[in-house]
């Protein structure tokens, strides 16, 4: 989006000129990223988790091609190669465990970006596309993160891939056949390691082809803000370099010093032990479980115990597995509330709260055992995330009362400004207590 008060390219070095004119990639880096894209001037520190997806897909993708450098895809060598990469290689050690806490850290900001475009509602109209390349991301996501647990070959990656893919063979007539393509046999074998290694290559790949998609369809737009009130004016934007190029380069410090504590104090705390065993067909791990970052949908997958009717539980479980997601899809058309931002949602916000802790929960309930009483939990759990976008999320749109909304974006930054001044002053100077209406 380009509004008519944001400041164009104009190269001044000759060598520069030369470039615009003949392949204008500074020109669209400037007004991607730089001074030429006016951006609202009230973004908080929310909106800096975008740049650290894309700052742990960089992570993922270099790591990742290092490490495929040294392995092979093969199951009588591919527990090796991880192993040797891990002792002989110079620094493979770091890059192994990189690219294992990499993968944690991307799903962290994505579920903290995620949850954040639920709150200030960057789902609404018009920033539908940009809400919907953002969930086919998470699904790409996923998969490569299925896949890349396999590679290793470990206890766990070698019945993870088995349950996994056994979720298709749930499905009538074509489930087995499905199960069987995808595995290039009847069980996880060297087919499976080939194509899951090949698949696990290409995907990021993808993701980046993807984010593209997805920054291009924000940039139409423009961001949205905390409240969620549209640019009106100059006095509304700041240029993004440098006001947020900072803010994200000081978002970016913090990222990277949390990532290299759990990196160099506690590299396998979010793994699991058993999968330093190698695979073994032949002895089932006590307690099966994905990578934490799973472990919501794996709990809805597991609430469903009983048959209905004529439709299994199994195929109950994986049908709501990915309903779970898909449901997020629908989320701009099921939330008809002309109010964006969940500060001016009183009702939206305490029920937004409900469905953090409601995912904490199936969390929880997906890592522990599949025994009472986390499986009635999970059965609870499960019902209320269904139920808060399906039936209550569209009655708070329709009966909510929301706050006044501030009449511009620089009203709502003036106002609290002089509120908090005002209320500074109070003590020492004995300030007017009303607050100021300034804007």
């Amino acid at each position: 989006m380009s509004f008519p008060w944001a400041e164009h390219y104009t190269p001044k070095h000759p060598a520069m000129q030369w470039i615009d004119e003949k392949l204008p990639l500074p020109r669209l880096v400037y007004n991607a990223i730089g001074a030429g894209y006016p951006v609202p001037r009230n973004l908080n520190y929310f909106w800096n988790f975008g740049v650290l997806a894309g700052l742990a897909l960089v992570i993922q993708i270099v790591t990742g091609v290092i490490m495929a450098m040294h392995y092979g895809a093969n199951t009588l060598v591919a527990f090796g190669t991880v192993e040797q990469t891990m002792r002989d290689v110079n620094a493979g050690w770091l890059m192994r465990y990189a690219h294992a806490n990499g993968a944690s850290f991307f799903f962290i900001v994505v579920y903290l970006h995620i949850f954040r475009g639920l709150f200030y509602g960057s789902y609404k109209a018009p920033r539908e596309m940009v809400w919907l390349l953002g969930l086919v991301i998470f699904l790409l996501m996923m998969a490569t993160a299925f896949m890349g647990y396999v590679l290793p070959w470990g206890q766990m990656s070698y019945w993870g891939a088995k349950v996994i893919t056994g979720l298709f063979g749930a499905i009538p007539v074509v489930g087995e056949p499905i199960q069987t393509w995808l595995l290039g046999g009847f069980a996880p074998g060297n087919a499976s390691l080939n194509r899951f290694f090949s698949l696990h290559f290409l995907l990021p790949f993808v993701i980046a082809g993807v984010i593209i998609l997805h920054i291009w369809a924000l940039h139409i737009p423009g961001s949205s803000n905390p409240t969620g009130v549209e640019v009106k004016g100059p006095q509304d934007t700041v240029p993004f370099h440098p006001y947020y190029t900072a803010k994200d380069g000081f978002g970016v410090g913090v990222f990277l010093i949390l990532f290299s504590i759990l990196l160099f104090f506690a590299p396998n705390y979010l793994g699991h032990p058993d999968n330093y065993i190698e695979a073994n067909p032949l002895s089932t791990p006590a307690h099966i479980v994905p990578e934490w970052y799973f472990w919501p949908f794996y709990a809805i997958l597991r609430a469903f115990t009983v048959d209905f009717f004529f439709i299994p539980a199994k195929l109950l479980g994986v049908l709501a597995m990915f309903a779970s997601i898909l449901l997020l899809f629908f989320l701009p058309w099921l939330d008809t509330s002309p109010v964006r931002s969940g500060n001016y949602r009183p009702t939206f916000k305490k029920f937004w709260w409900i469905l953090i802790a409601d995912v904490l929960v199936l969390g929880y309930c997906g890592g522990a055992p599949a025994e009472e009483p986390y499986v009635m939990i999970s059965q609870i759990a499960s019902a209320y995330y269904f139920a808060h976008f399906l039936i209550i999320l569209p009655l708070i749109s329709r009966f909510e009362r929301p706050l006044p909304l501030p009449g511009s974006i620089t009203e709502s930054v003036l106002n609290r400004h002089n509120i908090k001044g005002e209320q500074d002053a109070l003590p020492g100077m004995g300030a007017d207590p009303q607050p100021s209406n300034a804007g």
